[in-house]
C-alpha cells in the first residue's frame, strides 16, 4: 500500500467489512468501499478480502482509495424546463430520454451538463452529481430538486431522509386493479443474477410504495403512486412484483408496447414534488403536466366506467 493509505484498527467493532469502515469515515459511501475491497485497495492486515469479511478485534485495515480519473464536466446549453428557481435551488421538468448526471456510457448530454451552464451548483455530491439531491430514471420524466449552494443541498437532502417530501408520480400499469388503493411493502437490492436491475430480495433496503388508482381502462390502470422511500427503480420494481409492471418499461415489463402506440420508454411521470425552501422554511409545492406521449397514449386506450360502485 501506498504511504499515504489510511490505516484503521479494530477495536470493539463489529459486523461486515465494509459496513464497519462506512461507520469510520462518512466520506465514503458503503457501495464505494465494497468496491476498493474487491479491487484490493482495502487490506486486511495485509491481506486481501471479501466485502463480506468480519472484522475481528487487533485487525490493521488499510484503505487506499484509486487515483481520480482526471476529467471535466462541460457545461452544454441545452434548453431546461424550469418550474421553479431562487438564490438556493431549481426544480426543473426532466423529459424523458435525458440521463441525470454523467455515468458510465453517458459521458456528456445529462442533466447536470445543461444545469451547469445556466448555474452554480453544490459541490456535496462530487465532481459527477453536482447539485444533484436526488434522480429519476433516464426515461421516466418529471419534477426535481436541485440545489445550487452546499447549505441547501445539507437541508434539501434532511428533508428527504425524515420523508418531509411529497413525491407523487403517475404510472400507467398492465392489468385491473381490485382495490382503490393500497401500499406496498418489499425491500429492494441488487438483482442477484442481473446486475442491472433491482429486485425484492429478503435482507433489502427497505422500500414503501403507496398507490391509488385514477382512472380504470381496459386491461390497463392510470396510477398515481406516491413513495415514502425513495430506492433504485422502486416503483417499476414494485409494479412488476405485484404483477402490474409499468407500461413501456422494458426492464421490469415482458410485454411492454401498448398496441399501435410507440413507446420510447416507460409511462411514469413524477408529477407533484413539495419540499421547504432552505432558506426561509417556506413550504412549497409543485406540480406539472403529463407530457404529450403519455396523454396521446391515455388517448389510445378504452376507459372503464364506474357507475354505482360497479365497473363497466
Amino acid at each position: 500500500m501506498a504511504n499515504d493509505a489510511q490505516v484503521f484498527t479494530i477495536q470493539h467493532e463489529s459486523g461486515r467489512l465494509d459496513a464497519v469502515l462506512s461507520q469510520f469515515d462518512s466520506a465514503y459511501t458503503r457501495s464505494q468501499l465494497a468496491n476498493w475491497i474487491k479491487q484490493g485497495q482495502i487490506l486486511v492486515n495485509g491481506q486481501t478480502v471479501k466485502p463480506s469479511y468480519k472484522v475481528s478485534e487487533g485487525d490493521r485495515i488499510s484503505v487506499e482509495p484509486p487515483a481520480p480519473v482526471s476529467t471535466e464536466l462541460e457545461p452544454e446549453n441545452i434548453p431546461l424546463d424550469i418550474v421553479y428557481e431562487d438564490e438556493d435551488l431549481l426544480v426543473v421538468n426532466k423529459p424523458q430520454g435525458m440521463v441525470v448526471h454523467p455515468a458510465p456510457g453517458h459521458a456528456d448530454h445529462t442533466l447536470v451538463n445543461a444545469l451547469l451552464y445556466h448555474s452554480p451548483l453544490s459541490s456535496i455530491n462530487g465532481e459527477f452529481r453536482p447539485g444533484i439531491v436526488h434522480r429519476i430514471d433516464r426515461d421516466t420524466s418529471g419534477l426535481l430538486m436541485v440545489a445550487k449552494n452546499d447549505k441547501a443541498h445539507q437541508a434539501l437532502s434532511a428533508q428527504l431522509k425524515e420523508h418531509k417530501n411529497q413525491r407523487i408520480y403517475y404510472a400507467l400499469v398492465k392489468g385491473d386493479f381490485k382495490e382503490d388503493r393500497g401500499t406496498i411493502e418489499a425491500p429492494l437490492g441488487r438483482h442477484p443474477v442481473d446486475r442491472k436491475r433491482q429486485a425484492v430480495v429478503e435482507g433489502g433496503r427497505e422500500a414503501i410504495t403507496h398507490f391509488e388508482v385514477v382512472q380504470r381502462y381496459l386491461g390497463y390502470t392510470l396510477l398515481k403512486v406516491r413513495l415514502e422511500t425513495g430506492r433504485t427503480h422502486q416503483i417499476r420494481v414494485h409494479m412488476a412484483y405485484i404483477g402490474h409492471p409499468v407500461v413501456g418499461d422494458s426492464l421490469y415489463n415482458r410485454q411492454p408496447n401498448l398496441p399501435g402506440v410507440k413507446l420510447a420508454g416507460q409511462l411514469l411521470h413524477a408529477k407533484t414534488l413539495s419540499l421547504q425552501q432552505p432558506s426561509t422554511g417556506k413550504e412549497m409545492l409543485f406540480d406539472s403536466d403529463l407530457p404529450d406521449y403519455f396523454k396521446e397514449a391515455l388517448g389510445t386506450l378504452t376507459p372503464m366506467i364506474t357507475v354505482k360502485g360497479e365497473r363497466k
